[in-house]
Parts: structure tokens; C-alpha cells; sequence
């Protein structure tokens, strides 16, 4: 009876410990989320004459177009706005993906392996 004390004694420690730091990275997870709100990226085509710009979540916060463009037909500017909003979709992930992902997969790894400090 009493090893099984023990046991459950030491069960419930190791399961706080792993509630605690799950606690911990979701906090971390919450923080990363915020810092990716506030990252701008700008994708731009037609030598410049379209210029977008993204913020961390991907909603375009600026569209400028350039004087000149104005003077094209409708498929061209279409088809440039389209290329500069695709320019900044690559720029938002490789960003996010260099400065947020990798560490929130390594410290998950850390977590589940109880190598969290």
C-alpha cells in the first residue's frame, strides 16, 4: 500500500511538472503570436509600379500604386497586384518561419522530452 503511495506521489509530481511547463510554452507560443502581429513585409512587381505590404498575420495594410500604372489596362494592373501580394506572402513566411517556427518546435521537443528548464 505504501509503495503505491509513492508511486502516485511520484506520478502526480512529474504530471505537475509537465502541466507547469506546458504552461510555459504556451505562454512563450502567446508572445511569438504577438511578435508576429507586428512584422511588416512589402512585396513589390512591375519595377515597383505595385508595392504591398503584409503584416505578420497576412492581411494587407497598404497597397500603393505608382502614377504610371494608372495608364495601364485593367488585366495588367490586376495581374501585377497580384504578383506583388504574392512577392510579399514568400517574404512573410520565410521571415516567420526563420525567426518563430523552428524555436517553438524545438521547445515542444523539450517539453515532451522533460529537457525544459
Amino acid at each position: 500500500m505504501q509503495k503505491l503511495l509513492i508511486l502516485k506521489k511520484i506520478i502526480m509530481t512529474d504530471f505537475k511538472k509537465i502541466l507547469d511547463r506546458a504552461k510555459e510554452l504556451e505562454s512563450k507560443m502567446k508572445e511569438s503570436q504577438e511578435k508576429i502581429k507586428n512584422i511588416e513585409v512589402e512585396g513589390v512587381s512591375g519595377v515597383n509600379s505595385v508595392k504591398i505590404t503584409l503584416n505578420g498575420e497576412g492581411e494587407i495594410i497598404k497597397l500603393e500604386l505608382s502614377d504610371e500604372i494608372m495608364n495601364e489596362n485593367k488585366a495588367i494592373i490586376e495581374d501585377l497586384v497580384i504578383a506583388a501580394h504574392n512577392n510579399a506572402k514568400i517574404k512573410l513566411k520565410s521571415k516567420t518561419s526563420k525567426k518563430f517556427q523552428k524555436p517553438q518546435v524545438v521547445l515542444v521537443f523539450q517539453v515532451l522530452n522533460g529537457h525544459y528548464n
